[in-house]
This record gives structure tokens, C-alpha cells and sequence, in this order.
């Protein structure tokens, strides 16, 4: 369960700009939709940090479950197979950050000298966010397949 929990949050992230693109579309104050959406983005990132803080905190009072658990899931994989998936998603998260990096840059370039490109310049940066999803996929096949 708290697995599919943690997908469906991953996979709501590259709908952010979709979010944001319809929300100064029909905003009749952009200043105004900008602040509710980093409110909003505040409120997400609050709430995975409380999902991570219950975790530890599970954790912390019950170490035994938690590592007879992590035994069961070792003894099923192999031993690099953790390491292979954490530099999948590690160096799948690095590439995202430098494609965001650069197609936000000139994503903002172009919006503040013609907004009317907001829209796919919003879809660009959105494919590079789509890198990490990748690593991430990646991950999850060597780990459970």
C-alpha cells in the first residue's frame, strides 16, 4: 500500500506545469495564481515530508518488522541490485536537473518575450522532468524482476 501510495505522488509531480499553465491561463490575476500554486507546491512537499517523518518514526519504535523486512527483499534480489537501482535513479535525477536546468532558462526567456509561448515551452520542460521517471522506472525493474 505504501508503495502505490509513493508512485501515485511521483507521478503527480511532471503535472505541475500542466497545473500552473491552466491556472495563469484562466486567472484573472496572475500574481495572485502564482502565490496560491507555491502554497500549493508548499503543502505537497509538507505532506511528503510528514510521509517520510511516519516512516522513521515506524521505524524508530519498530526496528525488528522493519529490518525482517528488508531481509525478506535482500534475500529475493541480488545483492547489487540495490546499488545498480540507487545510480539509476541518482544519475537519472542529475540529467533531469541539468535538462530542467537549461529548457526552464529558455523557457523563461521566451514567456517574458512572447507569453503566448508559455504552453509548450511548459510540455519542454515537462519532457525533462520525464528523465527522472525513467531512472525511477528503471529502478523498480531491477529490483523486483
Amino acid at each position: 500500500m505504501f508503495k502505490i501510495v509513493i508512485v501515485i505522488l511521483a507521478t503527480l509531480i511532471p503535472l505541475a506545469p500542466m497545473v500552473a499553465y491552466f491556472l495563469n491561463r484562466f486567472g484573472k490575476d496572475p500574481l495572485k495564481t502564482t502565490q496560491n500554486l507555491v502554497l500549493a507546491f508548499k503543502g505537497y512537499n509538507a505532506l511528503i515530508g510528514l510521509m517520510v517523518l511516519g516512516g522513521g518514526l515506524v521505524w524508530l519504535f519498530s526496528p525488528q518488522t522493519v529490518l525482517a523486512a528488508g531481509l525478506s527483499l535482500r534475500a529475493a534480489t541480488d545483492p547489487y541490485a540495490s546499488l545498480a537501482a540507487g545510480i539509476s535513479t541518482g544519475l537519472a535525477a542529475v540529467g533531469a536537473g541539468v535538462a530542467v536546468g537549461g529548457t526552464g532558462a529558455a523557457a523563461i526567456g521566451a514567456v517574458a518575450e512572447k507569453p503566448g509561448f508559455l504552453g509548450i515551452s511548459l510540455l519542454y520542460v515537462g519532457l525533462a522532468e520525464g528523465i527522472a521517471i525513467y531512472g525511477l522506472l528503471i529502478a523498480f525493474l531491477v529490483l523486483y524482476t
